[in-house]
């Protein structure tokens, strides 16, 4: 994640280097905001009709070499080359989440989204700060370069650590009942499944079970996790304020540069220490109410502001802001893919993915908007809508336990991936 700084840099390389005026370097901008969305959605499918891993490799490599290819380019190309990479990085974003996911045994998804997520933080903490060392000293083709062999070799590192195929799958025999969706006979396999019947299968690539629900039955099914997306929704248009109207009010409050850097840096620095220590110490918790808690803290967080522009109120406002984001975007991330079933793991996958990034697309158009219409009433909006998600997650978690209560049958039924293998091996190994 250190080399993949292109994107802070890109509005600076468009109207510089390449000469383009603001209008037409936001129009580059904003379709490769609506690309990277648009592969966060369907990213998914294609891991689950080609298999996770392949779509993976896929994604990086042609995002990889597209930005590679950057400096090469002429700049009318830059229309169709920056907008078609970034539509691979939101692909390559869900499939490497469904990878995680499928390879991960249930009860550990939490922590292993955790270590992805410190390393991320990792990278964007060093990243920005090496990206503009390189800018001023040599050019900014090469941070381009620099991002395209990044993604390739990230594609080189997953080839050689996640064998092409591992193990086997039971598929149904012609003539077999249906497979009750969540048995014990459902696709999907991990790590360490025993051959059976000469088949070999992509761990990635799961086969889908007869009679399997499809994706929109699949989410009939588990209230909770409609819920849940349309919460992340709202919360990320919410928290990316901080990206793009909070430095502004800083500014117009007199508050300088140095001073929003500073509080970015907190909030990276906790986030590196504090969220794998965080995810192991609540990994025994219900998820959604520690969902819950993280988003109505982001709420907190906005809501200090209306004390105040000072420096201390933007320091505690950033304070719970960054609790808030610790406690709610790695539970919430491994409980869609705890909920998923396995034929439909990167689907579930892409749905979060795209909700956990709306706020690339609209937090800057709907938060100016209403800075520039009614300043006074920004952050009263965020905090009350922060506060109705945290809410309505809390409602989500009580949807479940009565659906439980209800129809003690349907845990089973809607149960996420785990395959008895993967069953048999967490029970001998409990997570840590």
């Amino acid at each position: 994640m250190t080399v993949s700084v292109t994107f802070a840099f890109l509005f600076l390389y468009l109207t510089g280097p390449r000469g383009l005026d603001s209008g037409q370097a936001g129009l580059v901008a904003g379709a490769g905001g609506a690309g990277l969305l648009a592969g966060n959605l369907t990213g998914g499918f294609f891991g689950d009709r080609f298999g996770h891993r392949r779509a993976l490799l896929t994604s990086a490599v042609t995002g990889g070499l597209l930005l590679a290819a950057v400096p090469l380019l002429p700049t009318p190309a830059l229309f169709a080359a920056l907008p078609l990479a970034q539509y691979a990085s939101g692909v390559q974003r869900a499939a490497n989440a469904a990878l995680v996911a499928v390879i991960v045994p249930e009860g550990q998804r939490r922590q292993a989204f955790a270590v992805v997520r410190a390393a991320a933080n990792g990278g964007f903490t060093a990243g920005p700060l090496l990206g503009a060392l390189v800018a001023t000293r040599l050019s900014y083709d090469w941070l381009y370069v620099a991002d395209g062999l990044g993604s390739v070799g990230l594609a080189w590192w997953t080839a050689r650590v996640i064998p092409a195929r591992v193990g086997g799958v039971r598929l149904p025999s012609p003539g077999a009942g249906a497979v009750r969706p969540g048995s014990s006979r459902e696709g999907g396999v991990g790590p360490g499944s025993a051959r059976e019947g000469g088949v070999r299968h992509d761990p990635a690539r799961p086969v889908r079970p007869v009679a399997a629900p499809g994706l929109w039955a699949a989410l009939r099914a588990r209230p909770a996790v409609p819920v849940l997306l349309g919460a992340i929704v709202v919360a990320d248009i919410v928290y990316r304020q901080l990206y793009t109207t909070f430095p502004v009010y800083l500014a117009d409050h007199g508050q300088d540069t140095g001073v929003y850097g500073a509080l970015l840096a907190v909030n990276g620095g906790v986030l590196l220490c504090l969220e794998l220590p965080a995810a192991l110490a609540l990994r025994r918790r219900a998820p959604l109410p520690v969902v819950a808690t993280g988003l109505l803290l982001v709420a907190a967080g906005y809501g200090v502001l209306l004390a105040g522009p000072g420096a201390g109120v933007a320091v505690a406002m950033m304070t719970l802001l960054t609790l808030g984001e610790l406690l709610y975007k790695t539970p919430a991330t491994a409980y869609v893919a705890d909920r998923a079933p396995a034929h439909l793991q990167g689907r579930f996958q892409s749905l979060y993915a795209g909700a956990s990034i709306t706020g690339v697309v609209l937090a800057a158009p709907l938060g100016g908007a209403l800075y520039q219409a009614a300043p006074g009433l920004l952050w009263p909006l965020t905090t009350a809508a922060a506060g109705v998600a945290g809410c309505a997650v809390l409602v989500g978690a009580r949807l479940e336990s009565g659906r439980t209560a209800r129809h003690p049958t349907a845990g089973a039924a809607a149960e996420p991936l785990a395959t008895p293998v993967l069953r048999a091996a967490t029970r001998r190994n409990p997570p840590a």
